[in-house]
């Protein structure tokens, strides 16, 4: 497991996503993870979402992918980044599912991890957005921290490591967040 993360910091410390067969060699050796990491974001959507683990990791791909900036500092970075544009890919599906010109009748896609359950949430996709937009407006390195514990799964070490704070810091800023998104989403 140790051996993994070492490659795929190698990997993406010389990536250069212009070069089609090294985006290729990056998905090969970090699908499995992206099919988890979808996989839990998709744990909770309602019965019948059309949209499965797979697509989700290859949409999320092809936006990262189709970049000329991309670059990640290592495989924390890498996945929070991935995390990110799962939650936009996400968003974007729930936002077209709900267009009037598409028949409206629009169904709450809610999400369910681990996470969610910790802090009291389980909100509908375009709410957690929404308040996620006010979050950032407010304080960005929250609405980062949100991102990373929440849709990229990383420890709170993990996510400290990314933001460049201390484990102290994070958890109390970690702890903020939580209850600005339970009272801006009406969970009290």
């Amino acid at each position: 497991m140790q051996e993994h993360r070492r490659l795929v910091t190698a990997i993406l410390r010389q990536l250069d996503l212009s070069d089609p067969k090294q985006a290729q060699q990056l998905l090969s050796v970090v699908y499995d993870e992206l099919r988890q990491l979808a996989g839990s974001q998709l744990r909770g959507e309602r019965v019948g979402h059309t949209l499965q683990p797979t697509a989700l990791v290859h949409e999320a791909y092809l936006r990262l992918v189709d970049t000329d900036v991309a670059t990640f500092e290592g495989r924390a970075h890498f996945f929070g980044t991935a995390a990110r544009a799962m939650r936009q890919v996400l968003v974007d599906h729930a936002r077209r599912r709900n267009a009037d010109k598409r028949g409206g009748g629009w169904e709450r896609v809610t999400l369910d991890t681990g996470l969610a359950e910790d802090a009291g949430l389980s909100p509908d996709i375009l709410d957690l957005h929404g308040a996620l937009e006010k979050l950032s407006a407010h304080d960005a390195t929250l609405a980062r921290l949100v991102e990373l514990r929440f849709f990229a799964g990383l420890t709170l070490d993990e996510a400290a490591d990314i933001l460049g704070v201390s484990r102290r810091k994070a958890a109390r800023d970690w702890s903020v967040a939580r209850l600005w998104l339970q009272r801006e989403l009406g969970g009290g």
